[in-house]
């Protein structure tokens, strides 16, 4: 078994150091702005009847798309980002789920403004796309605001594992999982891109995606009790994996049902680390 977490931790950790590079951070964000760009000069030369027939056909005529199009791939930037905490501590790890939430909900905002006309303006029977803006906005800011509070609270000291060996095991079988699902998520990538250039509905991507987090988290969570299996650490790896479903119901839910989620969401975290920090680390079993 060692064999195997040791091939795990080779493989995992040069890509991890790859993509944590500032110089790759730098160009990825170099990308985003061109992509963006290129998106709005494609989108008015549709406009205006410029485009090939075949290209015009999957090029929207709204600018507002290209708003869309750019936190899509930030979104999808802080994805791969989370994968690759995985194999830190489950505190770590939610904290990274909340920071795509809340970015979901401002990409949910600017979507908004693909029913508004250019330039904008509103029709006083037509307010619902406001009203959602608002929402979504400020659902944003209070998870932001939660994820700070979340972080705060987060002990100084992490709770041992135990012996050095069963550690670098633990994390080991992580990162066999992060790259598990890092290779799901490129799969679901290629075929989004081909059913987009085939015409077919589009996988919905990042309800997917937080659904095969659901599954990922209980594994970890099943994992993590062969190491620590104390009740008070299964407890608390189990209400984080909650968490996850708490997001994932958030984003299959109704608009402004799936900002109160997130925001429950957030709250329960709280709660649990503060259960956690001030409670029960300071128990005798």
């Amino acid at each position: 078994m060692d064999f195997i977490f040791e091939r795990f931790t080779y493989i995992f950790d040069p890509l991890h150091h790859f993509w944590e590079r500032e110089r790759m951070h730098r160009r990825f964000a170099l990308g985003l702005i061109v992509v963006f760009l290129a998106a709005m000069v494609g989108i008015e030369l549709n406009r205006q009847g410029l485009l090939p027939a075949a290209l015009a056909a999957h090029t929207p005529t709204n600018h507002f798309h290209a708003v869309n199009l750019a936190f899509t791939l930030v979104l999808i930037l802080e994805v791969v980002s989370l994968i690759f905490t995985l194999p830190c501590s489950f505190s770590k790890s939610v904290g990274k789920q909340f920071e795509i939430l809340s970015l979901i909900l401002l990409r949910d905002a600017f979507k908004e403004l693909s029913y508004f006309t250019e330039p904008i303006t509103v029709v006083g029977t037509e307010l619902t796309p406001v009203f959602h803006i608002l929402g979504y906005g400020f659902g944003a800011l209070v998870v932001f605001a939660l994820l700070g509070v979340y972080y705060r609270i987060q002990p100084e000291k992490k709770q041992g594992m135990g012996l050095p060996h069963d550690l670098f095991r633990f994390v080991a079988a992580k990162k066999g999982i992060a790259l598990l699902l890092l290779f799901t998520f490129a799969v679901l990538g290629l075929c989004n891109i081909y059913y987009m250039l085939a015409g077919l509905p589009r996988i919905d991507f990042f309800p997917v995606f937080y659904t095969l987090l659901i599954f990922t988290d209980i594994l970890v969570v099943l994992i993590s009790q062969c190491f620590r299996p104390s009740f008070h650490a299964v407890f608390r790896n189990s209400g984080y994996a909650l968490c996850t479903l708490f997001i994932r119901l958030a984003l299959a839910a109704p608009p402004m049902y799936d900002v109160a989620l997130g925001i429950v969401a957030a709250l329960f975290a709280i709660a649990l680390t503060l259960a956690w920090t001030r409670v029960f680390t300071n128990i005798k079993t």
